[in-house]
């Protein structure tokens, strides 16, 4: 036995490492192998192009990535105390591991290797919906993306128009990407536990024939109707149309409709006309 499969336990790095999970970035350790291979597995196939890991921590999925065939693993991390285990890891990695220390948040998939470039990662809790939505922007770039959430974002991810989960996160997503709920990972798989059930989910870009090309007409009028959702549309979109009650009608939209009433197509079509204002 050599390579990923020699190194210790991860609890035992770990401990060797003094490397405890911090609050303030977000942090519950996934040390379960058998778990995260099957995060792995389900990005697959892995042994082409990058794959982008945000948040490795100590490296359990990163291990288990590399241990399924990833061809090339760049894992962002922000916290530089986890560079002890992970220099460990990349050092048995046959040159597969790249490590980059650095705010996610400030970099674009299409800087950290080629194409096919496929998102895996336990997200930090804290920045998970931001980091989605930046990587939406950039969805032509990405070929998919297999990540973990709250269970409740996910909820969100996946919610139909006229639920209570059906949101502005839900319109965004669902335009860019096909969507499905893969599994739940329950609080006791971490270390520490968190406070909520965990979720992975698959997010697959749609050809860019089919989504729009630019979404920051999607996401205002996504903002403005969920923003005061439970205000009639002719209310809630009379901050970004000078006349909503005309411009609903003509897209064959109620105006005394609420934004749940509305499907991901619906919302497209008003931001077809935000951005012909």
């Amino acid at each position: 036995m050599d390579g990923v499969e020699a190194l210790p336990p991860l609890r035992e790095t770990i401990a060797t490492h003094g490397f405890d999970a911090r609050k303030r970035f977000g942090q519950h350790f996934l040390l379960d192998l058998n778990l995260t291979r099957r995060i792995a597995r389900a990005a697959a196939p892995l042994n082409d192009g990058t794959v982008i890991e945000v948040g490795p921590g100590p490296g359990g999925l990163t291990r288990a990535l590399l241990l399924e065939g990833a061809k090339r693993v760049v894992a962002i991390e922000v916290d530089a105390r986890a560079f002890g285990p992970l220099l460990e890891l990349q050092a048995v990695a046959d040159g597969r591991l790249e490590l980059v220390e650095a705010d996610a948040l400030r970099i674009q998939p299409r800087d950290l290797g080629p194409a096919p470039r496929r998102i895996v990662a336990n997200l930090p809790y804290n920045v998970s919906t931001a980091l989605l939505v930046q990587w939406l922007h950039a969805a032509t770039d990405i070929a998919d993306m297999v990540l973990m959430f709250q269970k409740e974002v996910v909820d969100r991810l996946v919610a139909s128009p006229r639920t209570k989960d059906y949101g502005r996160l839900s319109v965004l997503a669902q335009h860019v990407c096909e969507v499905r709920r893969l599994f739940d990972v329950a609080p006791t798989a971490f270390v520490p536990p968190p406070k909520v059930t965990s979720a992975v989910a698959r997010l697959t870009p749609r050809p860019p024939a089919d989504r729009l090309a630019d979404l920051r007409p999607l996401e205002r009028v996504t903002a403005a109707a969920f923003g005061q959702r439970r205000k009639m549309l002719r209310g809630s979109l009379a901050s970004i149309f000078a006349d909503p009650v005309t411009t609903l009608e003509a897209l064959g939209l109620r105006p005394t409709a609420r934004a749940e009433e509305l499907t991901v197509d619906d919302f497209v079509k008003l931001a077809g006309a935000l951005d012909g204002e």
